[in-house]
């Protein structure tokens, strides 16, 4: 399979342009860890770049050509809309040089007054490595603090640890190409098929290619990955430890060992069996609540495989056991010596595009750059060193939940934050909303001028986004690529490591931040990566791009994807660590540590009955300041949602789409507000919310409140995968859609609805509502608020009973906003609304719309595939007529057939028309 594939040393130098003023630029995807080769077209014209004909990189190693849909649609969220453009102190436009002076002498003013350590920065896997590289130099080699940490903290940080506490140090030790090499996949905490479609894919073509190959999904949830899988195993959550602890077990008692390679590379095994052996498998089985003789085949194929892959992500991070869960993880691959070899290990997969680069330059409040170690003397004396620098951090920073309480707590005095929505990720919202409203300065650096955050900023700094960033990201393989400039920085600009190096210059500091280009810098990173570390030639860190130290600004700029380390000028890289048995401790064996695993903090009681997890959703990014934007991707999932198993749901009393309070004993007694939706893949009492929505899309977008920020003791990272909450259906009078012809006016009505939550259409602008008023009152409130604007000629059509509402709302032929309501939701297709707004209205439009009738093009169910807008109905009947594979299905209507993303949706309902099941698309 590989063997066809195009080197990556073929990468095309991305300044050659054709006679037509067009050139080819290769960048990277901003979303996913799984580091996707983007190709875009640039071209000129009269002084104006515009950017066309978006593909995957062919010959890039970690997507060869494929994308998924959110990067498939990249070019449709690089709008300028909502844009942050200027420089703002207290909500003022100012100019660049005032806003960092400012800036500049806010940091020295708190340091003076309070010290280094009454000031922070909370940085994001967003930023590119050049970035990272000048937040992390400056806190810890010029402020003298380590009050730097990341929103990696909340993704991948329990990953970290448990890699530093088994091999000496942050070391990912598996290729892509292990997926496809591997005889056993075990997908643990992870819904790859959603959250790394482009892995995904490559794991189901590698299964087509060897059938023998085994696939098992270990989820509390069944997800769409388990399309792929020989085996889901429902485990009762937050009980992994015991299951892998049992693991180790099962291969102790039934010769799964790898005695010589334990003998001979690790230490301390002994103890790490011992603890485990106090489980048998049908205790296990009790604990985790799953099918005994399904969990021992699991162990079986794992100690019979020659080589098996686990591949885990948040689902096992984002706990308060997170490091011990993914130590009993390494554990089973160090006995079993399936590590450092094809096919085999431990394989973590972040959640953002530079998590990993972020890591290799200390961006974590733990850590040193170059994987060194903040309280380790020799290395915080080598790194002043090499940066010159005036001081030295002492000792660890404050890791994210605890900075917060120190901003709570008024020992933060001054917080920058960078490219990351706190207010929304974070857990504990309450907290986090009061420690910042009360914080002496907020600076922000963001690429919208709205977010939750920005509402308790002080000063904002306007900063570039992908297609404008220029620099390097490292993804979940360790392969370091480009992220190029594709157009200008818009307005006023720029790139985070020239603001952070313009408020260092002003702060003193100019000989450490002289740097006019990120190659600069990236040469730099480089070269302290190299310092007094000879990587396996006596060195102690496998950090190591020696390579790639002294490259020109040319060969930065065409600079392939390369994997670390790299130790040579001419660029050639070790992607296989650890086949020689050699590790990064101080003896150079791999360490067992003996796990006692523990259940989650956050369990529920009889006030808090239902268990809650969040994660993502298949076509949105984080908090939606950039997939929001595109109306495509906006269909699969409008709005957010509470999903329920169909029979806690009649417990309940709720439908599909009903409205649902959630309450946790944390959240403050703001409630959220989510519909409903159905989803017999989950396990009794258990619920889920997707972490997108925010109070920027709508009223009662308050996930993050549920949490109480119980973190795990090593990492720090807190738990988000199991929170305790109470539900009961959401009362209103009227439940509705409202639709605008701009946003301000969506934003006027919207103020006297009680409930909204808003989606982006191409032509206008909607909401769905509800409101305790009556049809009678708030068409009152309508008719007021729109007489009193600046519309004029306004005609009114609307139809209203005791508890229904339909109206319409013209101005000179152009409809100006369309409201529906009644005492239950129903439900509006986004595109039929579309339709309305683009054109001026007829007499037939003003029928259907007081009828609320759409044309029956619009009444095919959601979209499932939205790279060709293939809805669910046409499906339907394509399965009826015959079409019995993914394959089939896409010969007939195109779905599936560009990024792939909808194919697990597709198998889905192939395999409920065969049971006939009904026919679900959640």
């Amino acid at each position: 399979m590989n063997q066809m594939r195009t080197p990556p040393q073929q990468l095309i130098d991305t300044v050659t342009v054709n006679s037509s003023g067009q050139r080819l630029m290769q960048t990277t995807c901003p979303y996913c860890g799984v580091g996707c080769g983007v190709d875009v077209v640039q071209k000129q014209t009269n002084g104006i770049t515009t950017l066309s004909g978006l593909t995957g990189t062919p010959e890039h190693p970690s997507n060869y050509g494929r994308l998924c849909v959110k990067g498939t649609h990249l070019l449709d969220t690089n709008s300028l809309d909502g844009r942050l453009l200027s420089p703002q102190v207290d909500g003022q436009p100012v100019s660049w040089d005032n806003a960092t002076a400012t800036v500049a002498n806010k940091l020295r003013d708190t340091i003076t007054r309070y010290g280094p350590n009454s000031v922070a920065f909370y940085v994001s896997g967003q930023l590119l490595t050049e970035d990272y590289y000048i937040a992390n130099k400056l806190m810890k080699g010029y402020i003298g603090s380590a009050n730097i940490d990341t929103n990696s903290r909340l993704c991948m940080s329990s990953a970290v640890a448990a890699y530093k506490r088994a091999f000496g140090e942050d070391i990912v030790p598996c290729t892509y190409e292990d997926l496809e090499q591997t005889d056993l996949l075990i997908l643990t905490g992870s819904n790859a098929a959603w959250t790394h479609p482009v892995l995904y894919q490559r794991i189901e073509r590698a299964k087509l290619r060897n059938p023998a190959m085994k696939v098992v999904v270990i989820d509390p949830r069944r997800t769409d990955s388990c399309e792929l899988a020989d085996m889901h195993l429902s485990l009762r959550s937050g009980t992994d430890a015991f299951l892998f602890n049992g693991l180790l077990r099962y291969l102790a008692d039934h010769q799964g060992l790898d005695q010589t390679f334990i003998d001979a590379h690790t230490q301390n095994f002994t103890d790490a069996l011992e603890q485990a052996r106090r489980h048998t498998v049908a205790d296990i089985a009790s604990i985790c609540d799953v099918d005994e003789v399904q969990l021992t085949r699991v162990y079986q194929w794992f100690c019979h495989s020659q080589r098996a892959i686990t591949f885990f992500s948040m689902g096992i991070n984002q706990s308060t056991s997170g490091v011990d869960k993914a130590n009993a993880i390494i554990n089973c691959h160090l006995a079993s010596g399936k590590i450092g070899k094809a096919g085999s290990g431990p394989f973590s997969i972040t959640g953002q595009p530079n998590a990993m680069g972020g890591r290799e330059v200390g961006g974590l409040a733990n850590m040193l750059a170059a994987h060194m170690d903040i309280e380790n003397p020799v290395h915080r004396e080598r790194v002043q060193r090499f940066w010159q620098s005036p001081t030295m951090a002492q000792k660890p920073g404050l890791k994210a939940v605890d900075l917060f309480k120190k901003i709570a707590d008024g020992q933060i005095r001054f917080i920058w934050i960078m490219a990351t929505n706190p207010v929304v990720s974070m857990p504990n919202r309450t907290e986090i909303e009061a420690a910042l409203a009360q914080c002496e300065t907020v600076v922000v650096s963001d690429i919208v001028h709205t977010n939750d955050t920005l509402a308790y900023a002080d000063i904002v700094l306007p900063a570039t986004g992908w297609s404008e960033k220029d620099g390097t990201v490292t993804n979940s393989q360790r392969t370091i690529s480009r992220q190029r400039a594709l157009l200008p920085p818009p307005g006023e600009a720029r790139h985070d490591w020239q603001i952070m190096c313009d408020v260092a210059r002003k702060m003193g500091f100019a000989a450490g931040f002289n740097f006019t280009g990120p190659a600069q810098i990236f040469s730099e990173h480089a070269a302290l990566t190299a310092f007094e570390n000879d990587g396996y030639n006596g060195g102690e860190r496998a950090l190591n791009l020696a390579g790639l130290q002294n490259l020109s600004k040319h060969q930065y700029n065409n600079l392939n994807p390369v994997t670390w380390p790299v130790h040579r000028q001419d660029g050639s890289a070790r992607a296989r660590l650890f086949s020689d048995g050699r590790f990064y401790t101080e003896d150079r064996r791999a360490c067992f540590w003996p796990i006692k695993p523990d259940l989650p903090a956050q369990q529920t009681s009889r006030e808090y009955p239902f268990l809650i997890n969040t994660g993502r959703v298949r076509d949105q990014w984080h908090t939606m300041t950039r997939t929001g934007k595109a109306t495509k991707l906006t269909e699969h999932t409008p709005v957010s949602y509470i999903a329920l198993n169909p029979d806690d749901a009649k417990t309940l009393n709720v439908t599909e789409q009903q409205l649902l309070r959630i309450d946790a004993k944390c959240n403050g007694g703001a409630p959220v507000i989510a519909p409903v939706r159905l989803d017999a893949g989950l396990r009794s009492k258990e619920c889920f919310m997707p972490i997108h929505w925010s109070l920027t899309q709508g009223s009662h977008n308050r996930v993050a409140a549920l949490f109480n920020g119980a973190v795990d003791p090593i990492s720090g990272q807190p738990e988000t995968k199991q929170g305790a909450v109470a539900l009961c259906p959401a009362e209103f009078a009227g439940h509705g859609t409202l639709v605008c012809d701009s946003a301000d006016t969506l934003d006027l009505l919207l103020k006297h609805t009680d409930y909204w939550a808003r989606q982006p259409l191409e032509n206008a602008h909607t909401a769905r509502v509800a409101t305790h008023l009556s049809p009678a009152d708030l068409l009152a409130v309508i008719q007021e608020q729109l007489q009193a604007s600046q519309f004029t000629q306004l005609a009114m059509y609307h139809i209203k009973s005791t508890d229904s509402l339909a109206l319409l709302v013209v101005s000179k032929d152009l409809p100006v906003c369309t409201l529906w309501l009644h005492p239950t939701y129903h439900c509006v297709p986004g595109q039929w609304l579309d339709a309305l707004f683009k054109n001026p209205v007829d007499s037939a439009t003003i029928s259907a719309v007081l009828r609320q009738q759409p044309d029956e093009a619009y009444l095919q169910g959601p979209v499932i595939c939205s790279c060709h807008q293939v809805r669910q109905q046409p499906i339907r009947d394509a399965i009826d007529q015959g079409a019995d594979t993914v394959d089939a299905l896409g010969d007939a209507l195109k779905c599936g057939t560009q990024c792939g993303s909808c194919r697990t949706t597709l198998s889905r309902m192939l395999d409920q028309a065969s049971t006939s099941l009904p026919c679900t698309t959640d």
